[in-house]
Formats: C-alpha cells, sequence, structure tokens
C-alpha cells in the first residue's frame, strides 16, 4: 500500500555541537511532535542526543530549509536527519511548528530569532518580530534587559538594519534606566553613540547624561581613543551644565577640549547671551532635552537658564532654524520681556504630558511666575516642583498662581536660606527695612481646593497667620508642611517648626496630641518643653530633631519607646540630658534606643560617653551619620571602636574629642564610604600624617582649630588625596598664605562652599583665584589679611553667579569697609553677614557686632547683633 505526503515521518537527530552536560542521564531520546503539548522540556534536554520524530510535510510547509532538504525525491523514511543545534533552541522552534504556543522573552528572542532566520521558519520570524516590536515600544518598567539589548542590536550590525534601529529607539528613550544598569559600561561605542544622537533621547539632565558618559569612558580607556572620546562628548550640550558640575570636570582634557571647542558655554549663556543667539549656531543647542518620554527635568544649579532659553526648550525644534525665530528670541532676550508678554502668546508651543516633577532650584534667572506660566502650557501633567533658592516671587500670589495653573500639583518645594539671625537667641541691638515694592495681590474669596499634598516653605520669612489660613483654605488635602524659620492637625506626617519664635506650647501640646500619623518632627532652637514630648500621640515617628531644646532623657525615653521605627534621632545641645538626678535616665535612654530601634542618623552631646556608645550597639550596625557635640566625650576607645561597629558610616562630625594622627589614619581608612568629615575644636596632636590617606569619595571637610600645622605643601596635599570635595571648611590654620588661594582653586574648581577663618594671610593681597571657583554658593572669609578690596561684594556677585551667603569681616577690608550693591544686582544672595571688631590686637581679636543683611524678593532687611553669626 502506499504511503501519502501525510503518512511520511521523518527522524530529526538534533546535536548540540557547542554543548557538553555532565548531568545526563542517557545517551540520546526519542519523542515525537504528535505529543508535543505533553513535552517535558527540562527532561528531555538532560539528553545529549534528541531524536525527534516529525511529519514531513509540516516541515516542507513551515520551513525554507527542510523544503529544500526533504522535497521532492526523498531517500528512505528511515534515514535520519543530521541536525547540529542548539538542543533546546530547536525544540522550542519544533514545538512551535507543530502547535505549541512559543514563549518569547529578551532572554530566548536571539536564540529563537537566529534559529528561525537559518531554518527559514517565516511564521516564527513574524512572531519573533512582533514581540520585539511591541516589547521596545513600551514605556515605564523595560521589558527587554539592557545586556540582551546589546546583543539584538549587535546581532541586528551584521544581518538587519532594523533591529538595530527599534534597539537604539528604545535605548534612547529608556537611557534612564540604562543608566543604572551595572552593565552601561558595557555598551557598544556605536550603539551608545546613535543613541545620544537619536531624536528620542531622554534624560533629566545635561549634567546626568555628562556624567554617565565620562563613567563609561573611564570603563572602556583602553579602546576609546581621545578622538572616539570627543565625538561623544561633543553631543553633550555644554551650555546647559550646571556651573559646579562643569568646574569640577575641567579636568577631563576630552571634556575641556569639547568645551574650550563651543562657542557657548554655560557662563557665556550667563553672563553674555546675546553671543549665544546672535552667532551662526544651531540653537538647538540652547534647548534643554524634552521628549514626549520626558518625566523628570532637572535643571538645579544652572544660572544661565531663562525665560527665553525655556521659551526656545518648548518650541518645535522646526523653529530653531527659522532667522526669524531666532531675531525675535534676540528680541526678548534684550528687552527682557515677560513669558507672560502677548509676544510669546504667538508660537505655538509643544505639550509634553509625561512630565510630572521639575527642579529649577538655584536659577536665579528664572523668574518663578513666568516658568509657571510657561509649566502650565507645556507640562499639564505637572506633579512636583521644587524651586529653592528662587526668592523673585510673592509666596501668596504665587501659591494661588500654582493652584490655578497646575491643578494636578501635589509637591511644592519653595525652600531659600533660613535666617541666620534667630531673634530668640540674640540680641538684637538695630533692625531696618529697605524700600518695599508693590503691596501684595488680593487673592480670590473663594479659591478653588488643590491637589496640594506637600509643601516646604522653609525660609520664607513673608510668611504670615493670614497666608497659613489661606494655605489651609486651599490646599484642602496637606499632609506634609515644613515652615522651618517662618510660622496644623491630624493627617500631618511632617512638621517643621524648627527655630520658629512666639510658638505658645499649650498650642504645641495640642497639635502633639492629635498628630497620630507623624513621621518626621522637628523642633530643633525651639523653647519646647517635656510636656510636648510626652503628649505626642502616635507611633509612626521616623525622623526626631529636639537639638538645642530643654527636654530630658525620660521625655526623649517616652518617645523612643512609643516610636519602634525611630531611624534618625538629633539631640545636640540638650543640657537638660545632663541634669542633676538624670544620669541613670541617660543611661536609660541609650539602652532603650539600643533595643527597640535600628538608626541611620544619630546626633548626640550633653551626657553621651561610650558606655553610651556601648548601649547603643544593637541600633548602629547601619548607622549611616553620627554627631558628636559638646558635652559628649567618645574617647580613644570610643573612636578607635566606631569604625568596627558602624562600617556603613558617610558622614562624621566630632566636636570638642580627643583625636590623634592614628585615629583619625584608622578612620579614613576603615570607612571607604565617608563622604563627610568634620573635625571641631578637637583636642590632642594632630599632623599632616593623618590626611596621607586617599579618599576619593570625600566630598565634605571641615578642619576647624586641628591643623594649626597646615602649610601650602599640605593643602596641595590634601588636594590630590581628596580630590572631589565640594565644600572645606578651614579654621586656625595660621601657616597660610595669598598662594593658598589658587592651591585651593586649582585643586577644588567645582566647590560649592569654602569657609576660611584665621588662615594666616590668605586674603592679605585681595581675592581674585577664588573667582575661579564658579559654582561657589557659601563664602565664608574672616581674619585672614587685610586685603580685601572694598567693592568685593559687587565682584563677587558678579563673578560667582551661584553665590547665595557671604561672610566678611571688618578687619580683613583693605580700607576699612565693603560697598553694598543694589537689590537689582545680587543674582541669588540673599545672605550677607559683616562681622566687626572692638579692637584687634596681635593674635586676638574682639568681636563687636554684626550686621546681617538679608533679602527676600521684596526687601533689604538690615539687622545688627552683638553675636557672632
Amino acid at each position: 500500500m502506499a504511503l501519502t505526503d501525510d503518512d511520511v515521518w521523518v527522524v530529526l537527530k538534533c546535536i548540540d555541537p557547542d554543548e557538553s552536560n555532565p548531568n545526563e542521564v542517557d545517551d540520546e531520546v526519542q519523542i515525537s511532535t504528535a505529543d508535543v503539548y505533553s513535552w517535558n522540556f527540562s527532561s528531555i534536554l538532560q539528553h545529549r542526543i534528541l531524536k525527534l520524530k516529525a511529519h514531513r510535510n509540516r516541515l516542507i510547509e513551515n520551513s525554507s530549509y527542510f523544503h529544500g532538504l526533504l522535497g521532492g525525491n526523498f531517500r528512505d523514511p528511515d534515514d535520519e536527519v543530521l541536525i547540529q543545534w542548539n538542543r533546546s533552541t530547536f525544540l522550542s522552534l519544533l514545538a512551535s511548528v507543530f502547535g505549541s504556543p512559543l514563549d518569547v522573552t529578551s532572554q530566548n528572542f536571539l536564540s529563537i530569532f537566529e534559529g528561525a532566520l537559518y531554518f527559514g521558519m517565516e511564521m516564527i520570524l513574524s512572531q519573533c518580530k512582533m514581540w520585539l516590536a511591541k516589547a521596545l515600544s513600551m514605556t515605564g518598567v523595560p521589558s527587554v534587559q539592557l545586556n540582551d539589548l546589546v546583543s539584538i542590536w549587535e546581532f541586528g550590525s551584521e544581518l538587519l538594519d532594523y533591529l538595530r534601529e527599534l534597539c537604539t529607539s528604545y535605548l534612547a528613550r529608556n537611557f534612564v534606566w540604562a543608566l543604572s544598569c551595572p552593565s552601561f559600561g558595557d555598551v557598544p561605542y556605536d550603539l551608545l553613540l546613535s543613541t545620544i544622537k537619536h531624536p528620542h533621547l531622554t534624560v533629566d539632565s545635561e549634567k546626568q547624561l555628562c556624567d554617565h558618559l565620562l563613567l563609561w569612558i573611564d570603563a572602556n580607556k583602553e579602546c576609546c581613543t581621545e578622538d572616539l572620546c570627543i565625538t561623544l562628548l561633543k553631543q553633550i550640550r555644554i551650555s546647559l551644565l550646571p556651573l559646579w558640575f562643569a568646574a569640577g570636570k575641567n579636568t577631563y582634557q576630552s571634556l575641556s577640549m569639547c568645551s574650550n571647542g563651543s562657542s557657548c558655554g554655560a557662563l557665556t549663556l550667563l553672563k553674555q547671551p546675546l553671543t549665544c543667539l546672535r552667532g551662526d549656531g544651531d540653537l538647538l543647542n540652547l534647548k534643554i532635552r524634552l521628549t514626549e518620554f520626558t518625566q523628570r527635568v532637572d535643571l538645579a544649579g544652572c544660572p544661565q537658564i531663562t525665560p527665553v532659553v525655556l521659551l526656545l526648550s518648548m518650541l518645535p525644534s522646526s523653529f530653531s532654524l527659522e532667522p526669524l525665530t531666532r531675531n525675535k528670541i534676540v528680541q526678548l532676550l534684550i528687552n527682557h520681556e515677560s513669558l507672560r508678554g502677548n509676544s510669546c502668546e504667538l508660537w505655538s508651543r509643544l505639550t509634553f504630558e509625561a512630565v510630572h516633577e521639575i527642579d529649577i532650584s538655584n536659577c536665579p534667572m528664572l523668574h518663578l511666575e513666568d516658568a509657571v506660566e510657561c509649566f502650565s502650557k507645556s507640562f499639564p501633567s505637572l506633579r512636583k516642583l521644587k524651586a529653592a533658592n528662587c526668592l523673585r516671587f510673592r509666596t501668596r500670589k504665587l501659591l494661588q498662581l500654582l493652584v490655578d495653573r497646575c491643578p494636578l500639583l501635589c509637591d511644592i518645594d519653595l525652600t531659600v536660606d533660613v535666617s541666620p539671625v534667630i531673634i530668640t537667641q540674640m540680641s538684637v541691638t538695630e533692625s531696618s527695612f529697605g524700600s518695599i515694592s508693590s503691596p501684595l495681590p488680593v487673592l480670590c474669596s473663594r479659591p478653588l481646593p488643590s491637589n496640594i499634598t506637600k509643601l516646604t516653605l522653609e525660609g520664607l520669612i513673608d510668611v504670615t497667620d493670614y497666608d497659613l489660613q489661606r494655605i489651609s483654605d486651599i490646599c484642602v488635602s496637606l499632609t506634609y508642611i515644613s515652615l522651618k524659620g517662618c510660622i496644623l492637625g491630624s493627617n500631618l506626617q511632617m512638621l517643621h517648626i524648627g527655630g520658629c519664635k512666639g510658638i505658645s506650647m499649650m498650642s504645641l501640646s495640642k497639635l502633639m496630641s492629635q498628630a497620630y500619623m507623624l513621621k518626621n518632627l522637628c523642633l530643633r532652637d525651639t523653647e519646647v518643653v517635656d510636656d510636648c514630648l510626652f503628649n505626642l500621640g502616635g507611633s509612626s515617628l521616623e525622623v526626631l530633631d529636639v537639638s538645642n531644646t530643654k527636654v530630658s532623657a525620660a521625655a526623649m525615653a517616652h518617645v523612643i519607646g512609643q516610636n519602634p521605627g525611630l531611624k534618625c534621632l538629633k539631640a545636640r545641645g540638650c543640657k537638660n540630658l545632663l541634669q542633676q538626678g538624670s544620669k541613670t535616665e541617660n543611661k536609660n535612654l541609650y539602652v532603650e534606643l539600643g533595643k527597640v530601634c535600628k538608626l541611620d542618623e544619630i546626633g548626640v552631646g550633653w551626657g553621651f560617653s561610650f558606655l553610651s556608645l556601648e548601649g547603643l550597639k544593637p541600633a548602629v550596625s547601619f548607622l549611616k551619620a553620627i554627631e558628636v557635640g559638646l558635652g559628649g566625650l567618645l574617647g580613644h576607645d570610643g573612636l578607635k571602636w566606631l569604625p568596627l561597629t558602624c562600617p556603613l558610616l558617610e558622614s562624621i562630625v566630632l566636636y570638642f574629642q580627643v583625636i590623634s594622627d592614628d585615629l583619625i589614619v584608622n578612620m579614613l581608612e576603615s570607612l571607604r564610604h565617608l563622604k563627610s568629615l568634620a573635625l571641631c575644636h578637637c583636642l590632642g596632636e594632630t599632623s599632616s600624617l593623618s590626611f596621607k590617606v586617599s579618599m576619593p569619595n570625600l566630598r565634605k571637610l571641615r578642619l576647624e582649630r586641628v591643623a594649626p600645622w597646615m602649610r601650602n605643601a599640605d593643602l596641595i596635599s590634601l588636594s590630590q588625596n581628596c580630590a572631589n570635595l565640594i565644600e572645606l571648611s578651614l579654621l586656625g590654620c595660621r601657616l597660610l598664605d595669598s598662594e593658598s588661594q589658587k592651591i585651593i582653586s586649582r585643586g577644588w574648581p567645582c566647590l560649592t562652599s569654602v569657609h576660611l577663618e584665621e588662615c594666616g594671610q590668605v586674603t592679605s593681597n585681595g581675592v581674585e583665584a577664588l573667582f575661579d571657583c564658579h559654582a561657589l554658593e557659601d563664602v565664608l572669609l574672616r581674619h585672614n589679611g587685610s586685603g580685601i578690596q572694598k567693592g568685593f561684594i559687587g565682584d563677587a556677585v558678579t563673578k560667582l553667579p551661584m553665590l547665595r551667603k557671604l561672610s566678611l569681616d571688618i578687619c580683613d577690608a583693605k580700607y576699612g569697609e565693603f560697598d553694598i550693591p543694589e537689590l537689582d544686582d545680587r543674582h541669588l544672595l540673599n545672605h550677607v553677614k559683616i562681622a566687626r571688631c572692638k579692637s584687634r590686637n596681635v593674635g586676638a581679636s574682639v568681636h563687636r557686632e554684626t550686621l546681617v543683611l538679608m533679602w527676600d524678593g521684596k526687601q533689604i532687611i538690615r539687622t545688627l547683633v552683638k553675636e557672632r553669626v
């Protein structure tokens, strides 16, 4: 009887030429495609040889490979067809051909696709293409891992260009995710370059892109030539980098060459914006990267960002190429027009629905009210706005504007530097106000309720009771409010009233009794008493700051016992912890803390000792930060024991402790995660040997009256061992001179804070080299030599666009006084403190008073206090 095509079977003998399995239970296994739905893959793949009985006709119909091999005059059906391929892949392919569902994942896509391509299985190829197109079109949580994506791209680069485009587009859209992957350094150069050139490249900021490109270059320095590096780094929009970041990366030769070759860097855009706009260059390099996939925009620390740059970024790319558009933008800049003007309404702006968070902190040229108008049109889904240290707005008007224009906004941070004048702790001898601009606008009588749940108003001294009442009317969903440096119910999760004056303890106690959901409480520098803590309701507290208050050990122990989830406790300056009769209570406090809590951060002082530290031992194994202030004494054993018990410490602040070279070296060598170190007014003998240890992770260093031996050579050594500092404070280094300025500016060009006091003759020839640290935000120069020029404050504002806080002493003024700049010429500057001494004898000075100048966005406030602040 003759056999039909449907009756003809063939035996496929599959052997994997590259695999050897030591766990094989037998040489071969025989299976049939008739039983495909019951195949047990894990059991079948235990065998080295697979003999698969399959219908000849189905193979011919679904595979061009088998069509050519088995079609026409086929030999005896008893013959075996040898297949040398990965067994797992071939088994999956064959199962799919005979009706079993094909499960494609990012891990097996390439092997299945390559197998289907080789065997000419068009149906499976089509399924793979559909899966990949869908997987690579998704946003949110990536469905294809980075190493798998690289493999697919490399395969596509050899055979199929469309695979390369799919991979490049996917990586561009999900670039922020890719940056966090450990395998980012393994991304091939060509893929990386094509990705950052892709129009869909999505990053939070230009800083984020630059930082990770430099990390990639470091990881590939052996194979990446200088020319390749420059080509890569040229894609960075240099003019949009934060000043402090750009200054700190000048040590990278390739990036420095790109910066020098750019016609418009960050400083040029800040000081000479017309140069950038009137040139022949493409305005694209001045546009903030925004795509339909952008979720977060981070412009923090970019004083060069103006309303015009913001507007330019919202316009379609085609507008950047039109001469008419360029001329209109130039006129906007020349005329200082507001974004709310009629001229701006003539342009059609793009809308970016995915943007939900914006950070414009430290952007003094960006008026908040203009920015909000712009955000409301282009970012309709905005939920979080951070605008720290932006003073050019009225709190009341801005909040109303935000509610009206950005209805989905739920998190607002308008923090500014808290006033250095704390009325309850200082003797004010004189206070006056400068000119005040137009009166506050009247709010609508019936404001619409908002979705705001988190509001940070730290340091805003124009907030009044009326404002708080209006906030409570508007922000009906508020669960978090921080009024640190300024001044609501049972749903509060965070309350900061540190430094607030005139608080009724009775009202505060009542509030504490109702705050059942409170997680973060700051009462530092207030007149808080024990009753407030004893009345604290709830058990969810995670952060408690009672520094410089009159609370007792008993009240503290009560709070700790009720809140086992406490992670941060700050109690430095609490003298009542050491009051007579409280020694036992003090000991019990730390024993209780050690029993019930797992701390990340602790700040202590009066009554704290090595025995207290031993009691804390169970709670501090994961401690990240410790501060020991006046009244606390760890001793030699405590300081030696600290790195062993707290190996994850990132921040150490020690006041009035007994230290030595051995103890410091032990800490620096043991604590490799250390980012911040402060040694203040400590006793004991130290030398330059203490800081011969390389500390590339250290970002902040304070040496106050602990390094009188420091000379310029020691400062150079310090700059080499601590090359990545952004904050430096030196007090009492009397052997330094004017050359020290150059050492500091060359060694740490990205400094954001520098404090130099009683440091020899550092300013005896004036201040010039420090101006090369363009990112400085906080400068203190006192008793370093009387050579500072009369117009120094104005020079500092002009040359240091990020400067917010400046502290000087009349003793250092070359001509006995300093000029105070006009209000409109100060950029970000909001605090100037000028100390004055009664007399200056050899090696000694007697403080007389301090003039504190504060700008709050509307007026200048001059306050004369007796204290040295």
